[in-house]
């Protein structure tokens, strides 16, 4: 049996750079004990090999293959800038910090991907006044 998937979310990202952004992500994954403090290493070698932007706004750091040992559990945690970070000459509003165990983090990274294809969907995640609003479009989409 595989765990249940904990879900972060921050509408005030602090960060005013790429390194800053994954370094406030990472953090979160940290206090709730999904990963090890060397996973922000991870997340940070990550992103100088690859960039983890996405489009539409979004960026998902994530650690390296190497790292899966440091992933305790599973979890996804998501920052909303109300100013937009430059990630590599790119605008990222949403930073979605991800630690993947036994699985349980694919279902989301297709909830994600769904939520930030469309820039109507992205709009109105940038409208939404609480993390609990954000939640209830992520689990609405994972329902669709």
């Amino acid at each position: 049996m595989t765990e249940q998937l904990i879900e972060l979310v921050r509408l005030d990202g602090k960060a005013t750079s790429r390194d800053e952004a994954i370094n406030e992500v990472a953090a979160m994954l940290v206090e709730v004990g999904a990963v090890s403090e060397d996973y922000r290493d991870a997340m940070l070698e990550r992103e100088s090999s690859v960039s983890t932007y996405m489009g539409n706004f979004l960026a998902i750091p994530h650690g390296t293959f190497e790292a899966l040992g440091q992933v305790k559990k599973s979890a996804l945690a998501i920052i909303r800038y109300e100013t937009p970070i430059d990630w590599d000459g790119n605008e990222v509003r949403f930073v979605i910090g991800i630690a993947g165990k036994d699985g349980t983090h694919l279902n989301a990274l297709g909830t994600i991907a769904e939520i930030f294809s469309e820039m109507d969907s992205v709009r109105e995640l940038l409208s939404l006044k609480s993390p609990s609003e954000i939640l209830a479009k992520f689990d609405a989409a994972r329902a669709a």
